[in-house]
């Protein structure tokens, strides 16, 4: 980092409490930039010539001396730190491994700044792997705008990860992190991390972009394309008979923008509500084309349930462009690979339109908490592709009750193994690709079902939107979602973050014995073998059939949640004890069983133990 100079509550409170939450973040600043670009793009060298010419305003109470920019291509070279580090992994990403240290000069990719001025007067600048240091004419003082125009040439790298040029499915060119970005400065200062393959974290702005290529390729970007690029601009740059032409897209209030271009493009639309519209790109191809037309109206589905669910979605339109090396969220866009059979292309398709919440509009800092992204967004995928299976759309897919189950266990299997690391650790600083994965993904996911284990399913999905409403382009930290949380539920939960963020501590819990006490009553006696707590949900079975409910909040909580009827509620279990008792009245004789968390919900590393029943 680099420094520049108790109970819920009725429907009205809940209403008055949501105004304040919105209003109560109004302090937290960050800054605001507009870019315009104009690109004169080669594509038999596969380089380009750039313009830039950015407006930042400095809404920080600090003076800025300084700036930083991303200059991501540069990581695409033998020797950068993107190739040391993958090259030293003990588990590198496959689709990196060793192969940028294989590049070629006629491979590599590249910026170049020609020329750096800061409102017409020039500027110094250092660069410094991926990172351009730019010292300032003048200072930018608090409040204060300032306008940086750069020229700046550039060779796209063969496609590695993410950006470059035809990729394994022969897409042109997958063009992401292509330009000089301004590096974020918040509170903390300016983030300005070397690009190691992610993660990304930018200021909101507006893109005015025109891109100059050959008039064979199909440009899909981020933004609306304008119906006609600016006269006097293609007057001035376009000759007669000239091969080329110019695509202009406009995109507003987004911090990032992403295109891609091939010949081949075959270009499908389908309308949605609001009169917005989503745009399908790719390639023809008889062993996929089926499942490519089958896929705009199930994401039209997709995103109905979607914005019930987690907020609506702000812009006009959204494209699904077949490109890049898996799949890579952008604002208002995605790259995909598109070779792949229904399921997967629907299954990729929800993961990428899911970052646009977590990512695109509430926009954590990937690098500090890429599980607030990557794994709110796995969440939230298995609930709409459950909500999908739900309605037939997807030949041989079957809605099942819980879509998270698979994750607990698979997470369940992953902490026994010991690499676990905590979800606190930079993005940049996991020592396995495993771990972060593990964290990012499964770990982040969990967070979520965990949390509506705690709080109950309808606060849980109430909280989700609270969220979404008091954070939409705020760049919020964890601490940020949990108080939205814990207004929500009113409960208490930061005990909750601290544990599960900080730590890797694991849960088991057992049910030591039942007993009789005295005629007609039983003594439960449940232990907590590891050191997170949580409330236990737990049923008691008698063997007429009967089913005996039970909630037993933990003290930390200071309530607990909303429960069904005929649960009943426990005294809290303190968390400094591993031991916890409490009787039923019914005798010993009568029951068949005694079962912690029957819907396995938790993340128990041993449920071998959840359950007593009497020894034949």
């Amino acid at each position: 980092m680099i420094f520049s100079c108790f109970k819920h509550l009725n429907l009205a409170i809940f209403f008055c409490s949501f105004i304040l939450l919105g209003q109560s973040q109004s302090y937290r600043w960050q800054q605001s930039v507009k870019y315009e670009m104009n690109i004169d793009f080669d594509d038999a060298k596969h380089q380009f010539d750039g313009s830039q010419k950015l407006l930042l305003r400095n809404n920080s109470p600090d003076t800025l001396t300084t700036l930083y920019y991303h200059l991501y291509f540069n990581a695409f070279q033998p020797g950068s730190d993107m190739d040391v580090r993958f090259s030293n992994l003990p588990d590198p990403d496959p689709r990196v491994a060793n192969r940028i240290g294989k590049l070629q000069e006629s491979e590599i990719g590249f910026h170049e700044i020609k020329s750096l001025k800061q409102d017409n007067k020039s500027v110094d600048w250092t660069i410094i792997g991926s990172i351009l240091k730019v010292e300032l004419h003048h200072p930018i003082f608090p409040f204060d705008s300032s306008e940086m125009t750069m020229k700046f040439f550039a060779q796209v790298p063969v496609q590695i990860r993410r950006s470059g040029r035809m990729n394994k499915e022969g897409i042109d060119y997958s063009m992401s992190q292509w330009y000089p970005q301004l590096c974020n400065y918040d509170e903390h200062g300016w983030h300005a991390n070397q690009y190691l393959g992610g993660e990304f974290y930018a200021p909101w702005g507006d893109f005015l972009v025109r891109i100059r290529m050959n008039k064979k390729y199909t440009i899909a970007a981020t933004g609306y394309a304008l119906s006609s690029s600016d006269p006097q601009y293609v007057k001035s740059t376009l000759k007669n008979n000239s091969p080329d032409t110019i695509w202009q897209f406009y995109a507003p209030k987004v911090h990032d923008f992403v295109w891609a271009a091939d010949p081949d493009y075959v270009h499908d639309t389908v309308q949605i509500s609001n009169n917005r519209v989503l745009h399908f790109y790719h390639q023809a191809n008889e062993k996929f084309d089926e499942a490519w037309k089958s896929f705009p109206s199930i994401m039209r589905e997709a995103l109905t349930f979607i914005e019930m669910k987690f907020g609506p979605y702000p812009y006009k339109s959204y494209s699904f462009i077949q490109g890049g090396d898996g799949g890579m969220e952008y604002p208002m866009a995605t790259l995909i690979t598109g070779n792949r059979p229904l399921i997967s292309l629907v299954g990729v398709g929800v993961h990428e339109l899911m970052h646009t919440w977590f990512q695109m509009l509430l926009a954590s800092n990937e690098g500090f908490y890429p599980w607030m992204d990557e794994g709110f967004t796995s969440y939230a995928q298995q609930e709409v592709m459950n909500y999908l299976f739900s309605l037939n759309l997807i030949p041989g897919s079957v809605k099942v009750e819980d879509s998270h189950l698979v994750t607990v266990k698979n997470y369940i299997k992953f902490v026994t193994e010991e690499v676990e690391e905590p979800l606190s650790t930079h993005a940049d600083f996991f020592q396995t690709t495993k771990a972060y994965q593990f964290a990012a993904y499964s770990k982040g996911a969990m967070c979520l079902h965990q949390l509506r284990y705690i709080i109950g399913d309808r606060l849980f999905e109430q909280g989700m939107l609270d969220y979404y409403y008091a954070w939409r382009f705020k760049h919020p930290n964890p601490d940020d979602f949990f108080r939205v949380m814990e207004m929500t539920s009113g409960l208490e939960l930061d005990w909750f973050k601290d544990y599960f963020v900080n730590t890797t501590y694991k849960m088991d819990f057992a049910v030591d014995s039942v007993l009789t006490i005295k005629e007609g009553k039983s003594i439960i006696v449940l232990s907590r073998l590891e050191p997170f707590p949580m409330p236990i949900d737990l049923v008691v079975t008698l063997k007429n059939g009967k089913l005996l409910h039970f909630n037993i909040p933990i003290d930390l909580m200071l309530g607990h949640k909303e429960l069904d009827k005929g649960v009943k509620i426990l005294d809290p279990w303190h968390w400094v004890s591993p031991k916890y008792a409490f009787t039923v009245n019914e005798s010993l004789e009568d029951i068949l069983s005694v079962q912690i968390d029957p819907k396995q919900k938790m993340l128990d590393i041993d449920i071998s133990n959840n359950k007593w029943m009497p020894v034949k």
